[in-house]
């Protein structure tokens, strides 16, 4: 894949975290673990693709959720207790959502910390507002959160077309941090790639998020019991889609690589926001 450079490194920020009662993440010399995850569920066409396309790349670890959880963000269950299961192809999958599978298999199911953790293959893309929403990129945080390195990965449309292609995109993307790893610093890639035959040989955008338009309305129906329900409706379309952002990218036929953070804080806002507070509070004495 040809990329575009133009990203900075993130500034470094100290690793070897033992939360969860995992030993320290170590250099990518050793046989390589790989925690995969994903939110369309443990049986997803996706899911299989991309731990086929890790096969000997290391040692890998599924848990899943047991049912499609598109939608659920970095939601945890707390409200009753999830329950692991193992399935015929030895992949684990939990009844909870995509951060449960991600924050139990690191915090007491694994027997060791992963160095890498993998989230996808989605159903769809995931850009721009999408990120907050979907459970791929929060599978994929929740590891980030525990100072291990993440990758996200999306097909921009949904059925699963050219999934083996999109499935060589993420292993090239792979090697290519087991060949020059980030030192330092954890790191989190939202990748979404389209459904070409050739999506392996496509350019490859380090983009920044694009932004949607609201949502459309909900879906009003009547159940059998003549009662009103609602879908949620469709997402937004594109509203912020111009050069550098996800959304220009893969309308171009590129992959899109977006590193993104935690950090919601609007920096430029505090000293405005620390001035009217301060003068409300003067006014009110």
């Amino acid at each position: 894949m040809a990329t575009e450079c133009g990203a900075g490194r993130a500034k470094p920020r100290k690793r070897g975290s033992t939360m969860g009662g995992l030993g320290p993440s170590t250099p990518y010399n050793h046989a390589m673990r790989i925690l995969i995850a994903n939110d369309d569920g443990y049986l997803a066409p996706g899911l299989q693709a991309l731990v086929q396309a890790c096969h000997g790349l290391g040692e890998i670890d599924v848990v899943a959720p047991e049912q499609n959880a598109s939608g659920t963000s970095n939601s945890l269950t707390l409200n009753r207790p999830l329950s692991v299961f193992r399935a015929a192809n030895g992949y684990r999958y939990i009844n909870g959502t995509p951060s449960d599978c991600v924050h139990v298999a690191l915090t007491g199911l694994l027997p060791h910390r992963p160095d890498l953790v993998l989230s996808g293959i989605n159903n769809g893309a995931n850009m721009g507002d999408d990120t907050l929403y979907s459970g791929t990129v929060a599978a994929a945080m929740e590891g980030f959160l525990f100072g291990i390195p993440a990758i996200a990965f999306s097909l921009l449309d949904k059925g699963w077309q050219e999934l083996d292609a999109a499935a060589r995109v993420a292993r090239s993307l792979v090697e290519q941090v087991l060949r020059s790893p980030l030192v330092g610093a954890p790191w989190l890639l939202n990748v979404n790639i389209p459904n070409r035959p050739d999506a392996d040989r496509a350019a490859v955008a380090v983009t920044r998020l694009g932004r949607r338009h609201a949502s459309e309305p909900v879906i009003r129906q009547v159940n059998p019991r003549g009662e009103a329900i609602y879908w949620i409706g469709p997402a937004g379309d594109a509203r912020e889609a111009g050069a550098g952002t996800d959304f220009h990218a893969t309308a171009q036929g590129k992959v899109s690589v977006t590193p993104l953070q935690v950090d919601l804080t609007d920096h430029e806002a505090l000293v405005a926001w620390n001035a009217r507070l301060a003068c409300a509070a003067r006014d009110a004495a």
